[in-house]
């Protein structure tokens, strides 16, 4: 069981193959996953088993680990789509404007807005169009799958200031899922929980983060278990 407060940060960590992006696949109803049982709630709304476009509209976005590409569509047709999908309609004028906006805020150039969406882009230019994204929709709940992967020390910093100024601004929760805590210099989380053979089985503050970066996981799950026993 995991429960995300309004305005709250919460890290996902643990080895490789456990589960953690499969998380995120799973709330966003990822064709490939099939959940078996449980529930997935949002805002108190049950919502398993709808289809991803249908959640993504309810204002969860999920910024993926390697952001797809897809030639022949921009970001502005992308964008413009989605919102009049969301029952929000802007003029042309006022969508060019926040479009703008955004860019200038994000220090990222305005070709971005009419750049094929991800096309042949670096991985840190994919991750900086998704932040572009992000600002235009205004989800409540942001999913950031290994966000770090990839990016230089200063492309992370930007990366990290753009969400947390946006985070800032509507109070919206974050799941960061992570192997390190690179990002976590940055964007401090309220929870960090630990992920081990699809369960959580250890959960803490931001101090839990900084053992695992110094002891491991296998370390951490030991110096843990001889303060239970002490």
């Amino acid at each position: 069981d995991l429960s995300i407060g309004n305005d709250e940060i919460a890290v996902i960590m643990g080895p490789n193959g456990v589960g953690k992006s499969s998380i995120c696949k799973s709330i966003m109803g990822h064709p490939n996953y099939r959940l078996e049982n449980g529930s997935i709630k949002f805002n108190g709304e049950e919502i398993k088993g709808l289809k991803t476009n249908d959640i993504a509209q309810k204002g969860i976005f999920y910024l993926m680990q390697t952001p797809t590409e897809i030639p022949g569509v921009t970001n502005a047709e992308m964008l413009r789509t989605a919102l009049v999908d969301r029952g929000i309609k802007t003029s042309i004028f006022e969508f060019n404007k926040e479009c703008n906006n955004s860019c200038d805020e994000l220090s990222i150039d305005r070709s971005y807005i009419h750049h094929n969406i991800n096309e042949n882009m670096s991985g840190g230019e994919k991750k900086k169009n998704e932040l572009l994204q992000l600002y235009l929709l205004k989800p409540s709940l942001i999913l950031l799958d290994e966000l770090d992967s990839g990016l230089d020390i200063d492309s992370l910093e930007t990366l990290s200031k753009g969400i947390l100024k946006y985070k800032e601004k509507t109070k919206c929760s974050i799941i960061i899922i992570t192997h390190h805590t690179n990002i976590l210099k940055y964007i401090v989380p309220d929870r960090v929980y630990v992920l081990e053979n699809g369960k959580i089985v250890l959960s803490g503050d931001a101090s839990l983060a900084e053992k695992i970066e110094n002891y491991g996981f296998k370390g951490t799950f030991n110096m843990m278990e001889s303060e239970k026993s002490e």
